[in-house]
């Protein structure tokens, strides 16, 4: 098998290694906007750099794995569906809902397959959690809390172009509350503030958010997330039941001090980061892809997994501009 990657960034660098090293990967065809940077990914790894991303599609490849510029990604998956070609892509598929909707029209229209990288999907936490839940162990399940707080902000220039802090951030979060519940979002109310770095105020973005879901079944969900955690790196998920309650993320890494006399010391080694903390999801992700180039298994988050999610983000940011709780019903897109 010959996959063309496009994107030699961090997550580019991680899938590529991943697959150079994969079994069933023959060879990588890798490019960049930054020449320099694809070439130096290339010879670290013994595979072979592009010029541009024309040669991805003229070279010959069984499938794509794109890893560019949030910018870029509509126009790429509508390639790679015109092309017939498998696709690999992380989130998001587009800066915004009309995009997503053509990208995946393109998608739809040529029958291929689009996997999305919502990392979170296969965390050993998650899936572990999304069982206790689908086997009943937690009885019925009547509230969820989320919570994403990174421990250094994103760069200033990345901001503006990163879709906000619920497209960005939180999008996380939805995705995976989707997916460990099996409930759909019913309704939204959001709210931010961006007291922090005067950075965020000039990208017309908030450093912390607070959000309640509710599910169709009446489950209560609340998310919150941070781009300042001194701390470190926290991602948490807890979900309670009328029987039973479990929460992923919690480990002798996670970010928390105890006040309580008996209470656990505070870990010696926070997480830093999601690439750190996801290391083994990111792996894992990508080898599901090649799986499902193979023929050897479903396709484990699609293109309209990812525009639910996506959904639930623009009704947040549609409930904090006009301080109004939202009904998802109001977003285009939904299921019929």
């Amino acid at each position: 098998m010959r996959i063309g990657l496009i994107g030699a960034g961090r997550i580019g660098t991680i899938h590529a290694t991943t697959l150079s090293r994969h079994r069933d990967v023959g060879s990588l065809i890798i490019t960049d906007v930054d020449a320099a940077r694809a070439h130096d990914l290339a010879d670290r790894l013994g595979e072979t750099a592009a010029p541009g991303v024309d040669e991805i599609f003229t070279w010959g490849v069984d499938a794509v794995v794109i890893t560019a510029a949030t910018s870029a990604h509509g126009e790429l998956i509508g390639r790679a569906a015109r092309s017939g070609l498998p696709v690999f892509c992380e989130k998001p598929i587009a800066v915004d809902l009309p995009g997503t909707l053509s990208a995946l029209t393109e998608v739809d229209a040529a029958g291929t397959v689009l996997q999305m990288g919502f990392q979170r999907r296969f965390d050993s936490g998650y899936v572990t959690a999304r069982e206790a839940v689908r086997s009943g162990r937690l009885g019925r399940l009547h509230t969820v809390r989320a919570l994403t707080a990174d421990q250094t902000p994103p760069p200033a220039e990345y901001l503006p172009i990163s879709g906000g802090i619920y497209r960005d951030c939180l999008i996380h979060d939805f995705d995976v509350v989707r997916w460990v519940t099996g409930r759909e979002v019913a309704t939204v109310y959001a709210t931010g503030s961006d007291a922090g770095h005067p950075m965020f105020r000039e990208a017309h973005d908030v450093d912390t958010a607070a959000v309640v879901l509710t599910l169709e079944d009446g489950t209560l969900v609340t998310a919150t997330a941070a781009r300042v955690n001194g701390a470190g790196y926290d991602v948490r998920l807890e979900l309670a039941g009328e029987l039973d309650t479990v929460v992923v993320g919690l480990d002798d890494r996670t970010p928390v001090a105890s006040t309580e006399p008996s209470g656990p010391p505070p870990a010696d080694k926070p997480w830093t980061g999601f690439l750190e903390r996801f290391a083994a999801a990111y792996e894992a992700e990508i080898a599901a892809f090649v799986e499902v180039v193979r023929g050897e298994r479903a396709n484990p988050c699609d293109g309209r997994e990812a525009l639910q999610a996506l959904r639930v983000a623009e009704a947040c940011e549609l409930s904090r501009l006009e301080h109004r709780p939202v009904n998802l019903g109001e977003i285009p897109g939904g299921r019929d």
